[in-house]
């Protein structure tokens, strides 16, 4: 056997014996580091999904808690959820919660890919379903009578549609939550200016949390009133979703979550939203906005909106069809004042605020 030229004294097999040591052991150190890079990662993600979940925890509403059923946010059901908000601090303060100055139920309709957003003015004259006795108010009056738990029954009363779901946040949350999602681009609805901020119709705007929420609080001086707002309001959380879902950071979640901590109230798990966020951004995409449309009144002294029962059956129907669910033909306390008014006289083709008058002789079925 001949000795290689290079290496006298050693042969052809003992140095590729030796080439092989030296790529076995540059191999093991690529593929160590490697594993050291995995292994980290994953702790890393443990972390923070642990880390998210305690936190998602300390949001969660136990007293309202609902089953849910396995597969129930599968990305094939269709669910709702009721959208509140809130201009007082936060929620785990002991302070009394104020009046929901927003009301929006949800639809989510994997079907079709996309969500409703129905807005439910602030002032509509509602039901309490809950009360001792019968009482019917504004309708953003109902959570700090009673809870989440009345305001979902009597959102769901009013319009004959099942809710399961809620969560509630206040104006600070709302900063938080488009403040660590780096600001929304918004182009305004119409020109004003609120709260130190000014706003020009039609112009792309980048919104700070502060910016966002002076322009969806505006109200008086935008000619549609409270609807206009209401728009805003859509506008604005629409945006929020559609930034939101282009995130793909944990820790970027974790940090909204982690501000928003005590700012926020629901009764759907940590799981449940995992899930949501899994399975159904395909729908988060594509939005259809819509209102109650009321008429203006004065009950007992007091602004109010009643709406028609037209209307109500109107919204019932569309939000029972996006949740696969047959019409049905409303019949509750709503219903039944617009009949007692209207045979006494008034008319809600009427454009000037009426008087309308509460009837408590409102019997629901079943009481006798």
């Amino acid at each position: 056997m001949k000795n290689n030229d290079n290496h006298p004294g050693k042969s052809r097999v003992e140095l590729h014996a030796k080439d092989y040591r030296v790529k076995h052991r540059v191999l093991i150190r690529i593929l160590a580091v490697l594993v050291a890079l995995v292994t980290a990662t994953a702790v890393y993600s443990a972390y923070i999904y642990f880390k998210t979940k305690k936190t998602a925890d300390s949001v969660y509403d136990n007293n309202n808690r609902v089953e849910i059923r396995d597969g129930e946010f599968n990305g094939k059901n269709k669910f709702a959820v009721l959208l509140m908000g809130t201009d007082t601090g936060a929620f785990d303060r002991k302070e009394k919660i104020g009046n929901t100055d927003t009301i929006i139920l949800t639809a989510v309709n994997p079907q079709k890919k996309r969500y409703t957003l129905m807005s439910v003015p602030r002032d509509t004259m509602a039901q309490m379903v809950g009360t001792k006795n019968f009482q019917a108010e504004k309708i953003n009056a109902a959570y700090p009578i009673g809870g989440a738990k009345m305001a979902m029954t009597s959102v769901s009363k009013l319009l004959a549609v099942p809710v399961k779901y809620y969560a509630i946040v206040n104006m600070e949350g709302i900063m938080k939550i488009i403040h660590y999602v780096g600001g929304i681009d918004i182009r305004p609805t119409l020109t004003f200016a609120y709260g130190g901020y000014s706003f020009q119709k039609g112009q792309l705007t980048h919104m700070s949390g502060a910016s966002a929420l002076a322009y969806s609080r505006m109200r008086y001086d935008d000619p549609d009133g409270d609807y206009g707002r209401q728009a805003r309001q859509r506008q604005v959380i629409t945006t929020l979703v559609e930034k939101t879902i282009s995130l793909n950071s944990l820790s970027k979640i974790d940090a909204i979550l982690e501000a928003i901590a005590g700012n926020v109230k629901t009764n759907l798990t940590f799981d449940a939203l995992r899930q949501i966020v899994l399975n159904y951004r395909g729908c988060a995409r594509t939005v259809k906005n819509d209102y109650l449309h009321g008429s203006n009144v004065t009950i007992d002294g007091s602004a109010y909106q009643v709406q028609s029962t037209t209307e109500l059956q109107r919204v019932s129907d569309y939000l029972r069809g996006e949740l696969g669910l047959k019409k049905q033909l409303l019949n509750n306390n709503e219903t039944y004042q617009n009949q007692r008014n209207i045979a006494n006289g008034f008319s809600f083709k009427n454009p000037t605020a009426q008087n309308y008058n509460i009837y408590d002789d409102y019997v629901e079925e079943g009481d006798n």
